[in-house]
C-alpha cells in the first residue's frame, strides 16, 4: 500500500505544475525550453512509478480472480487520480493530433458543418516558442561536453518541442463546430469540449473582450470564459444552464458562454441562420 500512496502523492504533486504549463502556453506566456523539458521529465518519472505500481495491483487483482479488463480498471482507479488521467489523455490526444495536422484532417467535423478555428491569437507565440527551444537545443549541444548528459538533454528538449507542437496541433485539428441544425461544439484542443444543443442557444453575438484569467474561467453568475490568447470574440446566451467539465475533471454550469473564434462573424451568422 505504501507504493500506492507514493504513486498517488507523486501524481497529485505533478498535476498543478503540468496544468500551469498548459495554461501559460494557452495564455501566450513564453516558457523557457529548459523549464518545459524539466517538467516533462518529471511527468515521465511519475508515469514510470505509476506503471510499476499498476503492474503490481493488476497482478494482485488477477490473482484474486478478476478478469483482465476489470483488473486493469481497478488498478487504474486505485492509483491514478482523475486529474492525472485527464492530463494523460490530453497528451495522448494531442500527440495523435500531430498526425491529423500533417494530413490536414479535422476531428469531429462532418459534411455540412462549419469548422471555426480559434488559434489566431496563439499561433505566433507557439512558433516563437518552438524556435527558441530549437535554438536552445543547438546551443546546449555545443556547450555540454559530456556525451551522456548531452543525450539526455537532447531527448528532453526534443520532447518539449513536440509537446508544444502537439498542443497547437490539437487546437488546429479540433476546431469549434457549428452543425447544420444550429447546434454548437465549443473546444480548446483536447482539454475542453462542450456540446451546446440548438434549443439551448437563446442568442449569439460578436462580442470582443480581453479578460484576464485561466483558460477556463467561470464567474459566480454562470458566465463561462474560454480564453485564448487573453481574448474572447463570441458570446452565446443560453436558454437554460448547461453542465460542463473543466480540464481536470471538475464540474460546473454555464448560463452564458464567451469564447474566441478567428472569424466570429461567420460563426455568428451560421448560428443565427441554421440550414433547414
Amino acid at each position: 500500500m505504501s507504493g500506492k500512496r507514493a504513486a498517488r502523492a507523486a501524481a497529485v504533486a505533478v498535476v498543478p505544475g503540468e496544468l500551469a504549463l498548459v495554461v501559460c502556453l494557452a495564455a501566450g506566456v513564453r516558457i523557457p525550453g529548459s523549464a518545459l523539458a524539466a517538467a516533462e521529465a518529471l511527468v515521465l518519472a511519475v508515469l514510470l512509478l505509476e506503471a510499476w505500481v499498476l503492474r503490481s495491483l493488476y497482478a494482485a487483482a488477477r490473482a484474486g480472480g478478476a478478469g483482465p479488463r476489470a483488473a486493469w480498471w481497478a488498478a487504474v482507479h486505485a492509483v491514478v487520480p482523475v486529474q492525472v488521467r485527464r492530463l494523460l489523455r490530453h497528451e495522448l490526444r494531442a500527440t495523435a493530433a500531430l498526425g491529423r495536422w500533417v494530413l490536414r484532417r479535422k476531428h469531429g467535423v462532418r459534411a455540412g458543418d462549419l469548422a471555426a478555428g480559434y488559434t489566431g491569437p496563439q499561433t505566433a507565440m507557439m512558433y516563437g516558442m518552438v524556435f527558441v527551444s530549437v535554438v536552445e537545443t543547438v546551443c546546449l549541444a555545443l556547450l555540454i561536453p559530456w556525451p551522456a548528459v548531452h543525450r539526455v538533454v537532447l531527448v528532453l528538449d526534443v520532447y518539449g518541442v513536440l509537446i508544444v507542437l502537439a498542443l497547437h496541433a490539437a487546437c488546429v485539428t479540433r476546431p469549434h463546430v457549428v452543425r447544420p441544425d444550429g447546434s454548437l461544439l465549443i473546444r480548446y484542443g483536447a482539454l475542453f469540449d462542450l456540446s451546446v444543443p440548438a434549443d439551448a442557444v437563446a442568442s449569439v453575438r460578436v462580442d470582443r473582450r480581453y479578460p484576464e484569467g485561466r483558460l477556463v474561467t467561470v464567474s459566480e453568475d454562470g458566465v463561462l470564459d474560454l480564453i485564448v490568447g487573453s481574448q474572447t470574440s463570441v458570446t452565446v446566451e443560453l436558454s437554460r444552464p448547461l453542465p460542463f467539465t473543466r480540464p481536470l475533471g471538475g464540474r460546473g454550469e454555464a448560463r452564458t458562454i464567451r469564447f474566441h473564434a478567428d472569424d466570429p462573424r461567420a460563426m455568428v451568422t451560421a448560428l443565427r441562420q441554421p440550414a433547414s
